[in-house]
């Protein structure tokens, strides 16, 4: 009988790898995304849709919670989508579309969830190298928040662990994408853009995109998704 895992899927590239590497270990998936509100959401879900049938999970929940609510992010706010970066300024500081507590708030969800499913095993595809500066995508909160985990549970108090797994989280974008195409992952079920257009093309200037182009050039490979222009 094989173990379960819930997997947090965006719909977006990383998640999707993290889904693939948890199937390549033999779990047992349970997906779960997330409406919070987000301008791309729309697009997002309908990604995850599809990588939750190309996995043929046991389960996919979407959960809605309107973090609009509290703003304070161009994800949710009216605060503009910040365009045409450097890579170098995409690495020195936290964006405008952090959202405040996100990655907290999905692995509470996450943790809530495993419980009830019986699950130890929680992947979910944060990354430490090539990323846009998130404070809950390193190693040190990742850590911490499964410290926490172990002492919420009922489960845990009676002496079962839960293991965050991040399989991502050391991986260059090229090396993500790299390791996805080995376990058979189709990124053109996937969406990444912040700001798509009405057809929910990607808009190919946003840092989500462009930390994507990168990692497909350094992957040598071309990227399946449409932008709105011609980015390969």
């Amino acid at each position: 009988m094989l173990k379960k895992a819930v997997v947090l899927s965006s719909g977006g590239l990383d998640s999707t790898t993290a889904v693939a590497v948890a199937k390549n270990q033999d779990f047992e998936i349970y997906s779960i995304s997330f409406d919070y509100g987000q301008k791309s959401r729309k697009y997002e879900l309908r990604s995850a849709k599809k990588v939750a049938r190309f996995f043929n999970v046991k389960e996919h929940k979407i959960f809605k919670i309107d973090l609009r609510t509290l703003g304070g992010s161009a994800l949710t706010d009216i605060i503009n989508i910040p365009k045409r970066r450097s890579l170098k300024h995409i690495q020195r500081e936290i964006p405008v579309t952090y959202v405040p507590a996100r990655n907290t708030i999905f692995l509470s969800i996450a943790l809530a969830y495993a419980e009830v499913i019986g699950s130890q095993d929680i992947y979910i595809g944060v990354n430490a190298i090539d990323y846009s500066g998130y404070p809950d995508c390193r190693p040190e909160y990742i850590k911490a928040f499964q410290n926490l985990a172990n002492l919420a549970l009922k489960m845990t108090i009676s002496g079962k662990k839960i293991k965050i797994h991040t399989p991502l989280i050391n991986l260059k974008k090229s090396e993500i994408i790299e390791l996805g195409i080995k376990f058979g992952v189709d990124y053109g079920l996937t969406h990444t853009c912040y700001d798509p257009d009405e057809k929910g093309r990607a808009c190919g200037e946003c840092d989500s995109c462009i930390l994507r182009i990168k990692g497909f050039k350094q992957a040598n490979l071309k990227d399946p998704i449409i932008y709105k222009k011609n980015m390969f």
